[in-house]
């Protein structure tokens, strides 16, 4: 029996000395990761040194700030560390803070919706069992005031095995999710890139009357097939070079989609 091997995801190094040798050679290209500490621990240096690394080889970089001092405070700071380049600073290495909308309007100021994976019935994902989050999560939201922000959902979720709630269909899911107060419903595939069954879609809108988006799987070859069904699509993998999730987005493959719906 050939032997199959799992296509290869690109890495980003960090530059930061020693940091790619733990990491493997660096992160994983379009991950998302969460830097935690106390503070004075080192995080706003270590981001900022990543930043400035990617700027010196040519990279550009954006360091995003919410309830962070003002930029030139910290970059009074900065000035004493080595990888500090201040004529990379707003060329190569920009500066944005969200500060402004956060405090005038709040979250919403910076925020449309959020994506909730497990918000109605319970399910098991490659992380574990995923527990229901609705009433944690509306209850989290009315307490910090940011009622204006959608929550748009997942129904029987990719990457999922959903045999505990084998007794409630995908309809029925739709129907709790409008009914536990979310604002959108999220139909996918069974993985990344593979496209939802139409007859999923289907069934979504008729046992709700909320917007149904597609979320994996829709390329410029199915969107025909989709387009007069759905309300929305979140696309990803088919915007990347050759296909792939992990790569970075290819220009031509969006204004291939865009000229084909255009048509």
């Amino acid at each position: 029996m050939p032997s199959r091997s799992l296509p290869r995801i690109a890495r980003v190094p960090t530059h930061v000395p020693g940091l790619d040798t733990v990491l493997c050679g660096g992160f994983l290209r379009g991950g998302i990761y969460v830097v935690r500490g106390a503070p004075g621990s080192g995080k706003t240096i270590l981001g900022n040194q990543i930043c400035f690394e990617n700027a010196r080889r040519g990279g550009s970089s954006a360091y995003v700030t919410l309830l962070a001092e003002s930029h030139a405070r910290m970059m009074l700071h900065l000035e004493s560390v080595d990888f500090f380049d201040l004529e990379l600073a707003g060329d190569r290495v920009r500066y944005l803070s969200a500060y402004g909308a956060l405090m005038k309007s709040g979250l919403p100021g910076v925020l449309d919706f959020i994506r909730a994976e497990g918000y109605a019935y319970a399910h098991v994902a490659d992380e574990g069992i995923i527990e229901a989050s609705a009433a944690k999560l509306l209850r989290y939201r009315k307490m910090i005031g940011a009622e204006r922000v959608q929550v748009w959902t997942d129904v029987k979720k990719k990457h999922s095995a959903h045999a505990i709630t084998a007794d409630v269909s995908l309809g029925q899911t739709a129907e709790t999710v409008e009914f536990m107060g979310a604002d959108c419903v999220i139909v996918t595939g069974s993985v990344t890139g593979e496209a939802p069954q139409v007859a999923d879609v289907k069934e979504a809108k008729s046992h709700c009357h909320l917007p149904i988006f597609l979320g994996s799987g829709i390329s410029e070859a199915n969107i025909e097939q989709f387009y007069n069904e759905a309300d929305g699509f979140i696309i990803g993998s088919a915007f990347k070079v050759d296909g792939l999730w992990s790569n970075t987005v290819d220009p031509s493959r969006i204004t291939q989609f865009v000229n084909k719906i255009h048509r």
